[in-house]
């Protein structure tokens, strides 16, 4: 039983980590809470219902479409709403991204209707059985695709040029700046990977509850914000295992019968990481001079 609860903790706290990672590097690099990321989650999930539905696209192309369309929309979303205001006051911003998140719920309400969409057949759902523990061929996918993404992801901050650029910004915005980074570029590219990851956790989501709606993003979204800054917002890692743990605990709240308080789990814990450890798990403080 602790085992099987364990699998399903890991399935659902992955995909909150793939939505957490955007969250956590935008922070990083511009100081921003981008409350649009849950909705581009959303619309990743649809458009993988539309590869499949429409194109008859395998996962694995499902995944990729996904990938791109939110790619190229949360580049458009940066450039056109967000850069505009990065120098006015952060609250200014702040509301933007309010602003988009509406949009982007509404448009898709408009389009696809407040129902939920069911998400066509991509994955044969086998039973796998290992001794006493069982679990679904659908969830081995789900971890093993986001452990790639997530290793894939530390690849890039780490030993690419690009990500050379996204931590040296994280460090100090206007001194990176000043020695020839182009930060455009950098926050473009930080916007695009972390849509990108959003919307894989979208379709793997999508798949996992056989369900989609416009507003799947609110509440994913909120709770992948707590699984940043229980890992530590800004922190790569840190979010990582954010999500992993409030995974695990919503599993293990609701089978020990708290079913009907299964979202204020994540906002509990918020709470207690506020009071105990206000930079998260992983977060360090920020030393300024002044």
């Amino acid at each position: 039983m602790l085992l099987q609860q364990i699998i399903n903790g890991l399935t659902l706290g992955a995909t909150y980590a793939l939505i957490a990672l955007g969250y956590t590097m935008v922070y990083g690099i511009i100081q921003l809470i981008n409350f649009a990321h849950g909705d581009i989650y959303m619309i990743g999930a649809f458009i993988g219902v539309a590869a499949v539905a429409l194109f008859h696209q395998n996962f694995f192309l499902t995944l990729a479409t996904a990938m791109l369309a939110c790619v190229v929309l949360g580049m458009t979303i940066e450039r056109v709403a967000y850069r505009p205001l990065r120098r006015a006051p952060r609250l200014n911003l702040l509301i933007t991204t309010i602003g988009v998140s509406i949009f982007l719920e509404t448009f898709m309400t408009v389009l696809k209707g407040p129902q939920p969409t069911g998400f066509p057949p991509v994955l044969k759902n086998v039973t796998l059985r290992v001794g006493t523990l069982e679990f679904s061929s659908i969830q081995l996918v789900i971890l093993l695709v986001s452990v790639a993404l997530m290793v894939g992801l530390q690849f890039i901050v780490k030993y690419t040029k690009i990500g050379k650029a996204m931590r040296a910004a994280s460090e100090d915005y206007d001194t990176a700046s000043l020695m020839g980074i182009n930060i455009n570029r950098v926050i473009s590219f930080t916007f695009a990977i972390g849509s990108a990851l959003a919307a894989a956790g979208g379709v793997l989501v999508g798949i996992y509850f056989n369900s989609v709606s416009p507003y799947m993003g609110v509440t994913a979204g909120l709770k992948a914000f707590v699984a940043a800054v229980l890992g530590g917002i800004g922190n790569i890692p840190g979010a990582m295992l954010g999500g992993l743990l409030l995974g695990l605990a919503e599993v293990f709240g609701v089978a020990a019968g708290f079913s009907t308080y299964k979202d204020a789990i994540a906002f509990t814990l918020l709470i207690i990481i506020l009071l105990v450890r206000p930079t998260g798990l992983l977060g360090r403080p920020i030393q300024r001079k002044v």
